[in-house]
């Protein structure tokens, strides 16, 4: 699999939920959170066309966010089973 990283928030829901579905499921990734990292922050309004999206995850060199969360949507998006 691809390297992933999660662009994040702590206090996000979203971000908890996408983060629990990735480790239940084994998946290994980054975090970042952009309220501590300007460089970060600065991808993810890049990414999503000037919006502040959060979590948006990088998968190799693709980006896309995941907010709000679903489950079917990371799972299609990562190609990993979406029941753990």
């Amino acid at each position: 699999m691809e390297p992933i990283t999660m662009h994040s928030i702590a206090w996000c829901p979203d971000c908890r939920r996408a983060k629990t579905f990735l480790k239940e499921r084994g998946v290994a990734f980054e975090e970042v959170n952009i309220e501590e990292d300007p460089e970060g922050e600065e991808i993810v309004i890049r990414a999503n066309h000037g919006k502040r999206k959060v979590p948006t995850l990088k998968v190799g060199e693709r980006y896309f966010a995941c907010s709000p969360f679903n489950a079917q949507q990371l799972a299609d998006e990562l190609k990993i089973p979406l029941n753990s």
